[in-house]
């Protein structure tokens, strides 16, 4: 059988950019486009393989004097809270998480925008627009969805579904050993409900729920205050140049 061309990767080198977590550091990445046929198994392939995914892009850092960006994936069926985590479970009970569709709309985005303005204003995401917003949701050739985060409302009971206004968003890839959260964000008026860590919370037992193994949540950069939170969820694997290595 011949391989279609679309179907054979081929892997390109960005050229050197300063690190957004490391100061002093540059960054590069290697990557590959997920289209065709094959996306959603090369997605699969390149994700247990240290990648992550943008869009139809699959990317994973190659940097040449630095080696501090270490995929983690938690380790769903062994994962008990801390007595913190906890707590923050016990705060968001009455936040309600409802898989959609991977399309855009005005309210996601009103709240990308607050969500950046508050908390990643001098980020590399802060000028995007809302076509770049709507590309990043629904721009993919694989698996994946939105969870959509809102209050328990009167019908919750029925329709299993919050109410009112959106209180945050998740893009979620569903893979064969996992999930992956691609990109999360939320209003920064619910920081004190510490929403981010409730989301990989809520996302390890829909893992547990749909029986995958792992939640995969991208790099844990050593050093790094911004991905710190990241070692927090344990036991986790973390992929070493021997391979997946646990982590208690």
């Amino acid at each position: 059988m011949t391989s279609h061309p679309r179907d054979t990767p081929q892997f390109y080198l960005t050229a050197p950019s300063p690190c957004p977590y490391l100061p002093g550091q540059e960054e590069r990445k290697v990557f590959t486009h997920l289209v065709g046929r094959r996306a959603r198994d090369l997605n699969e392939i390149l994700t247990q393989g240290g990648f992550r995914r943008s869009q139809t892009i699959a990317y994973r850092p190659a940097c040449e004097t630095c080696r501090a960006c270490v995929s983690v994936r938690v380790v769903v069926d062994e994962f008990v809270p801390s007595a913190s985590q906890r707590r923050i479970l016990a705060r968001n009970t009455d936040w309600v998480g409802t898989p959609e569709p991977n399309r855009p709309a005005s309210e996601q985005y009103a709240l990308f925008r607050r969500y950046l303005d508050a908390r990643h204003g001098d980020g590399g995401m802060v000028d995007m627009t809302v076509l770049d917003y709507a590309m990043m949701v629904e721009d993919s050739h694989v698996d994946t969805h939105l969870v959509s985060y809102r209050r328990h409302g009167p019908d919750t009971a029925i329709t299993g579904r919050g109410s009112g206004p959106p209180l945050a968003f998740c893009l979620t890839d569903v893979l064969a050993d996992g999930l992956s959260m691609v990109y999360s964000f939320y209003d920064p008026t619910e920081a004190g409900r510490s929403p981010g860590t409730f989301m990989i919370l809520d996302h390890i037992r829909r893992a547990r729920q749909l029986g995958l193994p792992y939640l995969y949540l991208g790099y844990w950069v050593e050093g790094s205050r911004k991905m710190d939170y990241k070692s927090r969820f344990r036991p986790q694997e973390r992929l070493m140049g021997q391979g997946w290595v646990r982590t208690e």
